[in-house]
């Protein structure tokens, strides 16, 4: 019987260069003007919908470090029903989910007013590429079993 959590390869080490354009898709998605707040909900509300524990550790810690509140992390799965989101942060976790979750939403077109209504349309480019990035690494890390960091001190259970 096999470690269902045991990584299975080490795909930078193999691949690095493959990487090279997510990694500068990166960089630009960083610089293209959006908020980094809104950036690691988006990046962190994709990977709590796609069970990526890597991509939800190192977004949680990447939100913690550049001040982001503790409830709204812990209240991001109920997004919908809190009230510590604002009307832009609220149009990009539904465009979040709808994109996420493509093969049943469709993409809505209520969602879309939603960003057309809060975000310029190079944002709504770049919002689209944002979530499309996440979920491709999401992927990628649930795919080779990407092992998340533990805590230090901390040992496996």
């Amino acid at each position: 019987m096999s470690d269902t959590h045991a990584p299975r390869i080490d795909h930078f080490a193999i691949a690095g260069d493959l990487f090279r354009p997510m990694m500068d898709q990166e960089t630009l998605l960083k610089d293209s003007g959006l908020e980094h707040s809104l950036i690691e909900l988006v990046k962190l509300r994709a990977s709590q919908i796609n069970g990526c524990a890597f991509c939800i550790n190192m977004h949680w810690q990447d939100a913690k470090a550049h001040g982001e509140r503790d409830e709204r992390l812990y209240l991001l799965n109920a997004w919908s029903e809190a009230s510590v989101y604002s009307p832009r942060e609220r149009a990009a976790l539904a465009w979040t989910e709808a994109l996420t979750r493509i093969e049943t939403s469709q993409a809505p077109d209520a969602d879309y007013a939603q960003i057309a209504a809060h975000f310029a349309p190079r944002e709504q480019v770049a919002l689209s590429l944002l979530i499309s990035a996440i979920n491709t690494w999401n992927r990628i890390a649930i795919g080779f079993r990407m092992p998340h960091a533990l805590p230090e001190g901390a040992a496996a259970a």
